[in-house]
């Protein structure tokens, strides 16, 4: 049955992505013939709300005699999801309207021949809700502009708290993590401050991937705190997107120019190396166009699957282009600790940049993999840890890089002595091929 086929695809969205969108969201449906349109989800506490208004309804057969209580909108846990599925299949229901394991909002059967309506419905049961459209009536195309707010109420006040249940205190993390990173900010400024002898642009270019960090933070904080009290970001998603789009760009430039030794190893990038910034510049560009879309529009928008899609194939691609100079770094430092007698120098950088090829593979599989599994499995009441997982590894992955890149003096004086050169010698030959 189609009914039962869009409920499954709406519940594979709702297992394999989540999310809990909170602003006060405007959907506008357009002839469109298909029996179930998910709206929005949202975590609800025991004191949650939910305004719907429906404005310039309309049906491709405007008989009077149509049945319109089977269109209207209902709330469902994925829990009923699957059930609703299973009795659609069994034909014990020909609609999930008529199903009592979901929570009807309302019914078109109300409208008594008006293009528009406005309920408020009330949510004791906690749970993570989607509010969901259903058309019942075959060949029926339906039309109309709908307004939903999903909000929980909260304190002795009753104020509305217009952000999940699991992502209500997203603000004050964004805010202190924010702090956090204008403080190493300030820590790096002193750093160059006091060994401004052997500073080298790469140095700077950190300072301004942290400066930019920090921003972006703290534009995301002020973003979910406008949301969290008004359903609306005021502009500040799109400070937010402007920053996020630089940070993003400058920490994937960031890491080629570290893996290829611009600046501090040599004061130029070879052909190749520039090749692979002219495709991870632009690659990122277009990632976060995706974004955008995919955060604007919600995973049931229009193209949405397809704009995640295209943002996660472009994020693979990058985190493995990046990946390239520090391999080229590490196979150019064997070949130059073989040639140029100076075994215990390239041992030391060798080391350090196996050490940071290791940490960057990390970095990436935890931010892209271990923290959409804790997404995905973790209860919508601690949607937040996964937040705050990505971002703590964000921050060590920043300390990691900032502390082995830092600006050190060199003492052209300094001497290693035979025994340190033989045994680094001893063991470049020694270990095996490194294993990329």
């Amino acid at each position: 049955m189609a009914i039962s086929r869009s409920f499954l695809r709406l519940l594979l969205i709702s297992l394999f992505v989540s999310f809990a969108f909170a602003e006060i969201r405007y959907t506008e449906i357009r002839s469109d013939a298909h029996p179930i349109i998910p709206i929005d989800e949202f975590g609800f506490t025991h004191t949650g709300r939910l305004e719907l208004n429906v404005s310039k309804f309309a049906l491709s057969d405007p008989s009077p005699n149509l049945d319109l209580s089977k269109i209207g909108f209902f709330l469902c846990t994925r829990d009923t999801c699957t059930q609703v599925i299973q009795q659609l299949e069994d034909g014990k229901i020909t609609c999930p309207l008529d199903a009592k394991l979901v929570k009807v909002v309302c019914t078109f059967k109300s409208l008594n021949g008006k293009s528009f309506f406005d309920t408020v419905g009330q949510v004791t049961h906690a749970d993570q809700y989607t509010l969901v459209f259903a058309n019942c009536l075959n060949q029926i195309k339906v039309s109309m502009k709908v307004r939903s707010a999903m909000y929980n109420l909260d304190g002795k006040e009753n104020c509305r708290d217009y952000l999940s249940a699991g992502k209500t205190i997203l603000p004050r993390v964004y805010f202190l993590l924010s702090l956090v990173y204008f403080i190493l900010a300030g820590v790096w400024i002193n750093v160059l401050y006091k060994k401004r002898l052997t500073v080298f642009k790469i140095h700077f270019f950190m300072l301004a991937v942290v400066v930019l960090k920090a921003f972006n933070l703290l534009c995301e904080a002020e973003d979910k705190s406008y949301i969290k009290r008004t359903g609306s970001a005021h502009g500040w998603d799109v400070l937010f997107y402007i920053f996020s789009f630089l940070k993003g760009i400058t920490l994937f430039t960031l890491i080629v120019l570290i893996g290829t030794g611009w600046s501090f190893l040599k004061p130029y990038l070879q052909d190749k190396e520039k090749k692979v910034l002219m495709i991870v510049i632009p690659l990122q560009v277009v990632a976060n166009i995706a974004q955008v879309v995919i955060d604007e529009t919600g995973p049931y928008g229009h193209d949405w699957i397809t704009w995640k899609q295209v943002f996660l194939l472009v994020d693979v691609v990058c985190c493995c282009a990046v990946l390239f100079p520090i391999v080229w770094s590490i196979k150019n430092l064997r070949e130059a600790a073989r040639t140029d007698g100076k075994a215990a120098v390239n041992l030391m950088k060798l080391t350090l940049f196996r050490q940071y090829y290791i940490v960057v593979i990390c970095y990436i599989y935890f931010t892209r993999v271990v923290v959409y599994a804790l997404e995905t499995i973790t209860s919508y009441r601690y949607l937040w840890t996964s937040v705050v997982a990505g971002e703590l590894a964000t921050l060590a992955f920043y300390v990691f890089t900032g502390y082995k890149f830092r600006p050190e003096a060199h003492n052209p004086y300094f001497a290693i002595d035979d025994e340190e050169e033989e045994a680094a010698a001893e063991q470049l030959k020694l270990e095996d091929e490194f294993e990329l």
